[in-house]
């Protein structure tokens, strides 16, 4: 088991690519909090993996991902029941499709204080640990529409191009330090979110893949458990797409 006696918190956990993280962890032997927007969703999540996985260790936390000291407090709690944090998935985030015309102030803040600043807060709290022990990573979620961009919701591919720079500038200031910094940049992913598109939308981004098929949540899973495994020991900086398409 590639993970075997690691700690990792996967933000935004509790549904989607999250939870299939967080599974495919579980199964390669890590022990996995969660995090959610509320006790109960974590909690919910937490047990419903712990029914699956009765031999593993895993919890539910709730802190509120856009304010520092409440991210502070509940990683502290994390590695005082556990005893350390080796990794961290920054999954949690928001997407829309608002025309900028229609956009508004406090719109583009929610989408900010997530997207960016939750994953500042949460990478800022866990390095902490991770510097004392002279290890860990750092993995976030970033999306093809960081580098393609979107017809409408503009301040979604922003908010993942701002992840793909702190993703580069963390992994040159944080390698010296023992830490590893990586993304991976999901393409259309079978979500709940994506359940709700008409596939008479869908269906032509399909035909557009060369694997003609929408990925898993499991694909992005698998990517973020590789890279989180000492099998990318030497691979910092990269922002991963995982989208089934060929790239230059």
């Amino acid at each position: 088991m590639r993970l075997q006696n690691k700690v990792a918190i996967i933000t935004g956990g509790s549904r989607g690519i999250g939870y299939a993280t967080a599974e495919k962890f579980l199964q390669e032997g890590a022990t996995v909090v969660i995090t959610a927007s509320s006790k109960e969703t974590a909690e919910k999540a937490a047990n419903k993996l712990i029914a699956a996985y009765p031999q593993a260790r895993i919890s539910g936390i709730s802190p509120d991902l856009s304010n520092l000291e409440s991210v502070r407090t509940a990683f502290q709690e994390v590695a005082q029941t556990y005893g350390t944090i080796d990794i961290l998935v920054n999954n949690a985030g928001v997407s829309e499709s608002t025309p900028l015309g229609a956009y508004t102030e406090e719109l583009f803040d929610k989408v900010m204080d997530l997207n960016v600043k939750g994953v500042f807060n949460a990478t800022r709290a866990a390095v902490e640990y991770m510097e004392k022990q002279g290890s860990g990573v750092v993995l976030s979620t970033s999306s093809m529409v960081s580098r393609d961009g979107q017809p409408a919701g503009f301040a979604y591919p922003a908010s993942k191009f701002a992840v793909n720079g702190m993703t580069l500038s963390w992994a040159r200031e944080l390698g010296p330090k023992g830490i590893r910094v990586n993304a991976v940049a999901p393409g259309i992913t079978e979500t709940d979110m994506m359940k709700a598109v008409p596939k008479e939308v869908i269906e032509p981004m399909v035909r557009q893949i060369p694997l003609r098929r929408m990925g898993q949540p499991e694909d992005i899973a698998n990517a973020f458990a590789f890279l989180a495994s000492d099998e990318a020991a030497y691979i910092t900086g990269v922002v991963l797409h995982v989208d089934g398409l060929a790239r230059t």
